[in-house]
């Protein structure tokens, strides 16, 4: 499975907001980009796609910016995945003649069929605290030399 650039971006900057989750603090989408690396215009397209989905809520002013509309124990993978990559989740399309479709079927049941529903029972068991957890632990098994 290739996840796009805004796939990607969008699970990094909710990561990120999680990391914030519960301060009561809106995170600005330029100390997001500059976390990530990513431009600031790309961020705001990716906002408008999760918020849209009601994963994250948004203030504006002086001291705006996002924060998640709920838990991070309540939002999965799926939930944002499915808010940004729409296509992502689309059946394929036959690709063989109609003279062909048992060979399809069997390609489509046997195989197709099988790897989406693996796909759906991951992203769907891995919630964004799970993430969070697993970015921060990865975090504090950096070693500093002198």
């Amino acid at each position: 499975m290739k996840l796009s650039a805004k796939g990607r971006y969008g699970l990094a900057s909710m990561i990120c907001l999680a990391q914030e989750y519960g301060k009561d603090d809106y995170i600005t989408i330029a100390s997001i980009s500059e976390k990530l690396g990513v431009s600031k215009i790309y961020l705001e397209q990716v906002f408008a796609l999760l918020k849209r989905a009601n994963l994250v809520e948004s203030t504006k002013g002086s001291s705006g910016g996002y924060q998640l509309a709920t838990s991070p124990k309540n939002i999965t993978v799926y939930d944002i995945l499915s808010a940004i990559e729409q296509s992502l989740f689309e059946k394929s399309k036959k690709s063989l003649s109609d003279s062909a479709s048992n060979i399809e079927n069997a390609i489509g049941e046997l195989v197709l069929d099988r790897i989406d529903e693996a796909i759906l029972k991951v992203i769907n068991s891995v919630t964004l605290y799970d993430l969070c957890e697993k970015a921060n632990s990865a975090d504090d098994n950096l070693m500093y030399y002198i």
